[in-house]
């Protein structure tokens, strides 16, 4: 086993499935001890088992502050110290903006966008005792909205916003923040849209080219996290080759 993260605690939100769970499986072989959260107790209790590491499962609900703070204190109180914060929960609700149910627009907000924002604000005081990093699974959306994503692009371009803010603060007191946009990537994610023409649209798309898998996207994780103290990889734009925008 590789031991680039020895010693290191890692806590990644949305850990159920897809970009959360390989990334939690990547920094678990690369030595790091991880902490997974998530509202799904059978597939955590998976992940564990297929864990190479040690690993702590939680029941986390990162649109409730109160679940957020209690993940955050039990992956202190088992490790004893948090370094690597991974915000990777999140649901893709598209659809046109003319006749929106608006309930999807607040549960994209809760859990995208405020949901990060609440689990930073937990893990915060603990990074900057460990001088760690805070990476925020982002999307292509945070960098260039598109018809039938207005909400969940808006969620992602708050999160570039916030996390410039973030880094503004934190930097020099040696917490790194990086954001990083995956393009098409095979996860569960377009299952979340409710409208089956909207669905069908983003399957197809999806058919059209090379995917990226979640594994693509822990291992830019990797590679950011992995990095010389005095090296702050701030930003990693991720697109399949066949993605065109």
């Amino acid at each position: 086993m590789s031991t680039t993260l020895s010693n290191k605690v890692a806590l990644v939100t949305g850990a159920t499935s897809g970009i959360g769970r390989a990334t939690a499986l990547a920094l678990s072989k690369a030595g790091a001890k991880v902490a997974v959260g998530g509202r799904r107790a059978d597939r955590l209790a998976s992940l564990v088992q297929d864990a190479p590491g040690d690993m702590l499962a939680l029941d986390m609900d990162v649109t409730d502050p109160r679940s957020v703070r209690d993940a955050v204190a039990a992956t202190v109180e088992r490790f004893g110290a948090l370094d690597i914060v991974v915000n990777n929960a999140g649901v893709m609700l598209s659809g046109p903006i003319l006749g929106a149910d608006t309930t999807e627009w607040t549960r994209m907000i809760e859990t995208n966008l405020l949901g990060s924002m609440y689990t930073v604000h937990a893990a915060l005081p603990h990074l900057l005792e460990s001088k760690g990093a805070v990476v925020q699974i982002s999307s292509t959306s945070g960098r260039t909205s598109s018809a039938m994503s207005g909400a969940y692009a808006a969620t992602k371009f708050g999160i570039t916003a916030f996390s410039e803010a973030l880094r503004q603060e934190v930097t020099e007191r040696g917490v790194r923040v990086v954001v990083i946009e995956p393009g098409f990537v095979s996860t569960e994610l377009t299952s979340h849209i409710t409208d089956p023409a909207i669905q069908a649209m983003a399957k197809s798309m999806a058919e059209s080219m090379r995917t990226l898998g979640p594994d693509d996207i822990a291992a830019a994780v990797l590679y950011a996290v992995t990095q010389p103290d005095h090296v702050a990889v701030g930003e990693i734009l991720i697109r399949p080759t066949d993605q065109t925008r």
